[in-house]
């Protein structure tokens, strides 16, 4: 690594750093002052509310590092453009091509890091959540008239849930089917009791019923039944249960698989799902656009450097919103729809870079 490099590799990181430590310092101020009320009136401990919003920070963390490597990159070289460092570096034969590949290289590698993150954010919202809890009810370990979202596209109707004790009063478990080879169903019980042992539900007193066609139905009447894939514990049916943000690229591929089997419409989960890998790679594009544009002027400043930001952003924002209504309506490919406003500003990125005077 030449001196060169690590000039600009340490003019980089001091503003990157200061991004991704100060953007979700502002997210958690902003969300805080307008949940305040809420938290004082479900009587919350100030340690709830503390370890709500340290899980938080992985997902702030991820929603600032396109924005902060789109800042610190153009902060850098219009930074260095407006000191004449470009012009003296290309005087001593370092091209701008080269005086720029680090942050390039960098890009790439917040990339990398926040791919990572995509994983570690559905389970730290989920622990966030937890952390305050749901209902004063929901805390002493009883849970009432509720609905459930288990996986395979499985719902539990549950009247009462004492968590502590194992028990149900009244629950109905539903899938929908797509015909004989995947019927829909449901199960009614008046009671069921959690098998700690063997980690199952078992329902007692109940009946069953399949739905192989729109005009047929199957029924069977049980003293006792359990199904194989009703294994959440009491604990987690006191919990929500998890929304898209929440699954993982996997997770959320099992979701989608059970519910195209039931004939339901998934292309908004499956543009949401391909976001999960197109969204963390926007770091190093959006750095690839932003050089050039900060070369191009010797004038304006830090509040050029800002105008060059937020408007990059706030384009590129728009672009994936429309590129996700047009997936989710079926205008276009799922996956076309989620790599759309990445693949534009490649592109731009690309023809701008052949107009910089190297």
């Amino acid at each position: 690594m030449k001196i060169l490099d690590r000039y600009v590799l340490r003019q980089f990181f001091r503003i990157l750093l200061v991004c991704v430590i100060g953007v979700p310092f502002i997210f958690i101020i902003i969300n805080l002052t307008d949940q305040l009320d809420n938290f004082l009136a479900d009587d919350l401990t100030s340690g709830s509310i503390l370890a709500h919003y340290l899980y938080q920070v992985p997902y702030y963390m991820l929603l600032s590092f396109p924005i902060a490597a789109l800042l610190a990159a153009v902060f850098t070289v219009s930074s260095m453009t407006r000191h004449f460092e470009i012009s003296a570096a290309k005087a001593g034969g370092v091209s701008f091509y080269r005086i720029v590949t680090p942050l390039l290289v960098v890009g790439m590698v917040i990339s990398v890091v926040a791919l990572g993150l995509t994983e570690v954010v559905p389970a730290a919202n989920r622990k966030s959540e937890d952390a305050l809890g749901d209902t004063r009810s929901q805390r002493e370990g009883n849970r009432i008239s509720f609905i459930y979202r288990g996986e395979e596209g499985r719902y539990y109707y549950i009247r009462r849930l004492a968590a502590a004790r194992g028990e149900i009063a009244d629950i109905l478990v539903a899938r929908e089917g797509a015909g004989y080879s995947y019927p829909g169903y449901d199960a009614a019980a008046d009671e069921a009791s959690w098998d700690a042992a063997r980690g199952r539900w078992v329902m007692e007193s109940g009946r069953l019923r399949y739905f192989p066609e729109r005009e047929r139905t199957i029924e069977f009447r049980f003293e006792e039944l359990w199904q194989r894939e009703f294994t959440e514990t009491p604990d987690e049916l006191l919990a929500r249960p998890k929304g898209e943000e929440e699954m993982g690229y996997a997770e959320l591929g099992r979701y989608i698989e059970a519910l195209e089997r039931s004939g339901a419409d998934t292309g908004k989960l499956r543009v949401e799902q391909q976001l999960k890998l197109a969204f963390p790679f926007t770091c190093f594009i959006i750095v690839l656009f932003g050089l050039p544009l900060a070369n191009s002027s010797r004038k304006g400043g830090a509040s050029l450097s800002i105008g060059i930001a937020l408007g990059t952003t706030i384009l590129f924002l728009i672009l994936v919103r429309v590129a996700q209504a047009m997936g989710s309506s079926g205008v276009i490919a799922p996956v076309t729809a989620a790599w759309l406003a990445n693949a534009i500003f490649l592109v731009a990125g690309l023809l701008l870079f052949t107009r910089v005077k190297t």
